[in-house]
């Protein structure tokens, strides 16, 4: 393969070649000139000044907290409510008290965005937008988990995904991964029962899809990944002084490697063989180290594992496993074979996934029924895709084979311990199914529901976007006959509010009063929120009797306003919060001044289509709208994928006709061969989608010149070029034929996008698998990259939004 041209020098090209390049180059948004070239069609000029230096207009920084609806009692206790919306999280709101006396904050909704069951199924774990909370499953108000970060110990809300955090079974530790660098952090075992922490690594790569290590089931050991190996710390007489990491190392992999059974082994997957770890090994091998193999082997799968695109769901039994090949691949193979023959191979359970889709979830029961579920695009034909295998009951004389169900309207489920039940939850609610029998047992909410947790075979937590709630599900059908929606028998009790729509103070009393879902609820601030009728509420009041309060917009940070409090005994104004700015200071010469911060990130499919389905689901719960640059190749070899990024609402901008590097000599770069090559590249564009593609391009590869620029404008096209190279492309065998390259790993290639990236940035991935092979790809950590750049206040924009604003 012919490796990436060095086009880093753009500036010193622009300089040599401004008369040439005007009006229809931006490269870093960058634009040298407004004289138009003599003999090409005007194409309205940009300033003559860098995209950076454009963005004067009114604020719009995304992400951002807003705080509403201030009401203040006659004993100084002000309620109000938080409002968190941002890229990569979902939208919600909280409702908070504070005794202006002492500015004490206490949080008294808890908003499901992920949940835990902790402490033996007695505590639920709650983490959101504005910190991590427990509270009792018997009902009560959230708390803070001590030494994690929670907005009402003063941690900022930032936007953005939540910062996640792993606890153990028995809810006595958390780890943590405290940010260094946008990419990497500090991995950090916090004691929840005196808020200590323990450093146990540095330089962990952030969380992206999945955290980056994972707990036993009896919590005396996790195991956790760094830079692409993974190592094992136990808990015991050592958790405050871990053993040196080089003592503790399992191999190469990352979490995805790993998988816990039910009984504290785990099991690791490295190249074709899956190998199982006993805990109690571990606890030796931190003293014997240099004498002990790491587990035995349990079997084998017939190819190699690679940890960056690869994982599996271990059988309750452990005597099989699903292995999830790629993106689209599902293979059933049972453990305890030394190899597999053709024929065995061609025999076993297998599924391949439509192109789009994404969120697989696995539901295994103990008696060997297997459902696998996958998330497709909401303008495709349903939310999921169900597959079904059943191992326990065979058709006599015929192979496995898994068949398609009707998919359930949901986007995630949970089965129920002993299998007969599972629960189904999404954007249209929850839905109670009889597993066996695959069928509708009963709706249990109609409203948008974010997770549910089983308490037992016949109990379990569900919530939603009003309650979270303990639900006892009872079975009245005969044994002879399976269950039907007349013969289940629901109780509720509540265990804590999620949102609000009103709420105020009691009109001759302490109570606090809030309405969710048409039901109002009191508390005293200390009990749990109780169902009442009839609530004799306060007018809403912005002054007591000492204090008044008011709403002060701010034009700086991730708050759009902040609380403020005047004492009528003193003079001044204090905020209830502090005025805190972004994790990601701006870099120099990014004043924050009320500027609009806006950039591009692209993305460009040259010859394979790895990783597209994982980054249009990211792009799509992060509400983002992306340039994809195209090839006729990719386009004739892909034309699926072609459509799922126009149906996406992605626009789309060319890369000539194939992928060939413009910057050869064997190549004359006239007009005519550049005109037919974008003229082909847009047939065949309309030929995949019956649509057409915009007026963007850059060459292959970044190649540029001023013939390139000229024969591309003169068709009516806008040649971009990059202002920020990731380096995503070196390849492992670029690396050993040319000792003046390094290959970064994808942490390393974040970090240096967020270092250099600036209002107007151009930032280019690369999709697909490198020929030459890499150790990992940036458009795996994508959800990181984006993250980082929301939270340093940056919209994200498509190239054609970028270039409008530069006008």
């Amino acid at each position: 393969m012919r490796k990436e041209p060095v086009t880093s020098s753009f500036f010193a090209f622009l300089r040599t070649h401004r008369e040439v390049v005007a009006g229809h180059y931006v490269s870093v948004g960058h634009v040298v000139s407004e004289a138009p070239l003599r003999g090409i069609p005007p194409v309205k000029p940009f300033r003559a000044l860098a995209l950076g230096l454009f963005l004067l207009a009114a604020a719009t920084v995304p992400a951002k907290v807003n705080f509403s609806d201030l009401d203040l009692s006659t004993d100084n206790r002000l309620l109000f409510r938080a409002h968190a919306e941002g890229s990569g999280a979902i939208t919600q709101n909280a409702l908070f008290i504070s005794r202006l006396t002492d500015l004490t904050l206490q949080q008294i909704t808890a908003f499901p965005e992920k949940m835990n069951l902790i402490d033996r199924g007695r505590i639920l774990q709650i983490e959101n937008s504005f910190g991590t909370y427990r509270i009792p499953i018997a009902g009560g108000l959230p708390r803070n988990v001590k030494g994690s970060p929670a907005f009402t110990e003063g941690a900022p809300v930032l936007g953005g995904r939540v910062e996640a955090l792993c606890a153990s079974g028995d809810g006595k530790w958390l780890l943590y991964v405290e940010p260094l660098t946008p990419a990497y952090g500090n991995l950090v075992l916090i004691d929840t029962a005196t808020g200590g922490r323990t450093l146990i690594t540095g330089k962990v790569e952030r969380p992206g899809a999945l955290f980056p290590a994972c707990w036993s089931p009896d919590s005396r050991v996790f195991v956790y990944s760094r830079g692409g190996r993974l190592y094992y710390h136990t808990i015991g007489a050592s958790a405050n002084r871990p053993v040196d990491e080089q003592y503790r190392l399992i191999g190469e992999g990352s979490i995805n490697s790993v998988a816990w059974s039910g009984t504290g082994d785990f099991f690791y997957i490295r190249g074709s063989t899956v190998y199982q770890v006993r805990g109690a090994e571990l606890f030796a091998r931190s003293v014997y180290a240099d004498f002990l193999e790491m587990g035995q082997v349990a079997g084998k799968i017939p190819f190699e594992f690679d940890y960056n695109f690869d994982a599996f769901t271990m059988a309750p039994d452990s005597r099989s496993l699903l292995l999830m090949k790629g993106e689209r691949n599902i293979f059933y193979f049972p453990l305890g074979l030394d190899d597999y023959t053709t024929e065995m191979t061609a025999s076993l359970p297998y599924i391949m996934l439509p192109r789009a889709a994404s969120n697989l979830t696995v539901l295994w029961s103990p008696q060997g029924l297997i459902t696998v579920l996958a998330s497709i695009p909401a303008d495709a034909a349903g939310s999921l895709i169900a597959y079904s295998l059943s191992l326990g009951r065979p058709v006599p004389g015929a192979s496995l084979s898994f068949r398609i169900l009707d998919a359930p309207p949901a986007s995630s489920g949970l089965l129920s311990p002993d299998g007969s039940k599972a629960v189904f939850w999404g954007p249209t609610g929850i839905t109670l199914y009889d597993y066996v029998n695959w069928k509708v047992l009963q709706v249990l909410s109609p409203r948008p529901a974010y997770g549910c947790i089983w308490l037992g075979n016949e109990e379990l937590i569900i919530a939603d976007s009003a309650r979270i709630e303990r639900l006892r599900v009872s079975n009245q059908a005969p044994a002879f006959r399976p269950p039907g929606p007349d013969d289940i028998q629901v109780s509720r009790s509540p265990i804590c509010l999620s949102q609000v729509q009103n709420f105020g103070f009691e009109e001759f009393g302490e109570r606090i009063f809030a309405r969710t879902a048409d039901t109002w609820y009191a508390t005293n601030g200390t009990s749990p929120w109780v169902e009442i009728t009839d609530p004799s509420v306060r007018p809403t009041s912005q002054v007591s009797g000492r204090y008044r309060v008011f709403l002060e917009r701010q034009s700086t940070g991730p708050y759009e306003n902040i609380p403020m409090i005047r004492n009528a005994a003193t003079t001044g104004t204090v905020p209830l919060l502090s005025k805190v700015t972004y994790a990601d200071a701006p870099a120099a010469g990014e004043s924050w001044g009320g500027g609009l911060r806006e950039l591009s990130v692209c993305f460009d499919l040259y010859d394979d289509a790895a990783g597209l389905s994982t980054v249009l689901d990211v792009l799509r719960k992060f509400g983002i709208r992306a340039t994809f640059f195209l090839n006729g190749e990719f386009i004739r070899r892909h034309p699926a994928a072609v459509k799922d990024i126009a149906e996406s609402s992605h626009e789309t901008a060319s890369m000539f006709f194939a992928p060939i590097d413009l910057s050869d000599a064997r190549y004359q770069i006239q007009g005519d061969f550049i005109a037919r090559g974008l003229a082909r590249n847009e047939d065949e564009y309309f030929k995949a989608t019956s649509r057409e593609m915009g007026s963007i391009w850059h060459a292959p590869y970044y190649a540029i010149s001023s013939e390139i620029i000229a024969a591309a404008a003169e068709a009516g096209y806008i040649t971009v070029g990059r202002d920020v190279d990731p380096m995503d492309w070196v390849t492992r065998d670029l690396t050993k034929t040319a000792s003046v390259f390094t290959q970064p790993s994808a942490s390393d290639m974040i970090d240096r996008i967020i270092d250099q990236k600036r209002p107007g940035s151009v930032i280019p991935i690369r999709l697909g698998l490198l020929p030459g092979g890499r150790s990992d790809y940036l458009y795996n950590r994508l959800s990181v990259l984006l993250d980082a750049l929301v939270r340093s206040g940056y919209s994200i924009v498509p190239l054609s939004t970028l270039i409008e604003h530069a006008k």
